[in-house]
């Protein structure tokens, strides 16, 4: 067996490459609960992704030089106030693709490598030796399930690139800045102050040149923009929820590091 890669993303706690001779006769199977996203306070978005995680959730962005767009399901690590502690959503929520595509996802096996290969976490119970549930390979050929999770997993990693793309660009422009938002709790002396994320410099947006703009207009960038902007108004709706669930707020955002995989 190939061996897999060495440093592990975000939900993985292993990776194989799924292969023919290892796993002639696995199923896949389907569940409405996702345990991997219990405690996890923020999930990797992509850009297409932008206008339906908005209506849900505060879309930050992480810290560092490769800032990653997030999706806030809490204010405070290890919060996660749409999922309950079986995995199940507690209200109808947009599941970004990232989280989407476990336990699957594409990674080189070496990082000299310039393939992306189907991997698996073999620690999930969704992937496995038992008989209900999606063919992972009919005969010697991938099955149709297998098909259909690689070109997810494929254009994934294509709106991976245009995100990336998207973050050069304001960061070209220096919009990206350290975020602080604030919340003020009825009765409190003091607001919560929310840092430890960054967001878009909406003063240095409206001092962009024209062309500029009128170029993002053009190729959709301003509106994701926009989007990021108006989802911060939800951090009160996510602050309300952890108060709900009684969950105290602490006043900080803790975004971990987010490694890739190719």
């Amino acid at each position: 067996m190939a061996s897999a890669p060495q440093s592990l993303p975000l939900f993985y706690k292993d990776l194989v490459p799924l292969n023919r001779n290892d796993h002639a006769g696995w199923h896949s199977r389907q569940t409405d609960r996702a345990p991997w996203l219990v405690n996890q306070h923020a999930v990797p978005l992509t850009v297409e992704e932008f206008p339906m995680a908005q209506r849900n959730f505060p879309i930050i962005f992480s810290q560092g030089a490769e800032a990653v767009p997030l999706a806030l399901f809490g204010l405070n690590e290890g919060v996660n106030v749409f999922v309950e502690a079986d995995g199940k959503l507690d209200t109808p929520v947009y599941i970004p693709a990232y989280a989407r595509r476990y336990p699957f996802l594409l990674a080189r096996l070496q990082p000299e490598a310039e393939e992306l290969s189907l991997c698996f976490d073999p620690t999930s119970d969704l992937v496995g030796q038992f008989d209900e549930g999606a063919a992972l390979f009919e005969g010697d050929e991938p099955s149709e399930a297998t098909k259909g999770m690689l070109q997810f997993c494929e254009q994934f990693e294509v709106a991976g690139q245009k995100t990336a793309g998207f973050v050069a660009e304001l960061n070209k422009h220096g919009l990206l800045i350290d975020g602080e938002v604030s919340v003020q709790p009825e009765g409190a002396s003091q607001p919560f102050v929310y840092r430890g994320f960054r967001m878009v410099d909406e003063n240095k947006l409206r001092e962009m040149r024209g062309d500029v703009l009128r170029a993002w207009t053009q190729n959709g960038l301003l509106p994701l923009i926009h989007a990021h902007l108006f989802s911060l108004e939800l951090v009160r709706d996510i602050f309300a929820r952890q108060m709900q669930k009684g969950l105290l707020p602490a006043p900080d955002i803790r975004i971990p590091e987010f490694q890739q995989t190719n």
